[in-house]
């Protein structure tokens, strides 16, 4: 692995944190809805669909929405750079930072209502569309910032109880421990204040940002 493969697995990992962090608030915190896992979004939705089970419909459903037009917008955007990480790059994941530092400054300073929390959910959602796709264009093989579904059955395929073949095994399991850790974290913060968690989400993506422009 060359040293700018170590530096951009790195900072994928980080902000596969973050985004444990924005799923704990938009779930936890927030109107049940995850802001980064869209597989739980289509979990959520379909069993509320159901009825009876008081989970929301419409939060879910936008989240989704938004979700797709974050990454439709980031795949058009870095359609033709053929850079890992260039100038685009690096305005993409800002841009999501300081759309969660915003978010976070709404949740300190705005009354809360059943409006405010989808709008935020929704626009939340937009921005980790935009930052799945984005790293999906660094291309950091097993880690996509966004879920850990594949990394866990990369995991339990490769392993010894598998086909025995290990694969890389380190940024698997390091994928699924910092997404559980940020949701972790993002759930701890909450008892402090609602808008704690996407300051620090935000905070973390800007800092990553930066390393990444810098070493770019």
């Amino acid at each position: 692995m060359t040293r700018t493969e170590r530096v951009h697995l790195t900072l994928m990992l980080v902000l596969t944190f973050t985004t444990g962090i924005n799923d704990a608030v938009g779930y936890l915190g927030l109107d049940k809805v995850f802001t980064g896992n869209m597989t739980g979004n289509v979990v959520v939705l379909g069993m509320a669909l159901a009825g009876g089970t008081g989970l929301p419909v419409l939060g879910p459903a936008l989240a989704l929405a938004g979700f797709g037009a974050g990454a439709a917008a980031g795949g058009r955007a870095l359609s033709r750079d053929p850079r890992p990480w260039g100038p685009r790059t690096t305005a993409l994941f800002a841009l999501v930072g300081l759309v969660m530092l915003a978010l976070a400054t709404v949740l300190a300073t705005a009354s809360r209502t059943h409006t405010v929390d989808v709008v935020i959910t929704t626009i939340a959602a937009i921005a980790m569309g935009l930052q799945a796709a984005t790293a999906r264009h660094v291309a950091v093989k097993e880690v996509t910032t966004v879920v850990v579904t594949s990394a866990i059955t990369g995991l339990a395929a490769d392993s010894w109880f598998g086909n025995g073949t290990g694969g890389p095994w380190r940024r698997r399991a390091g994928a699924v421990a910092l997404i559980l850790l940020g949701a972790l974290a993002g759930a701890a913060m909450l008892h402090w204040h609602l808008a704690a968690p996407m300051f620090v989400a935000g905070a973390l993506i800007l800092a990553t940002t930066a390393a990444g422009a810098r070493a770019a």
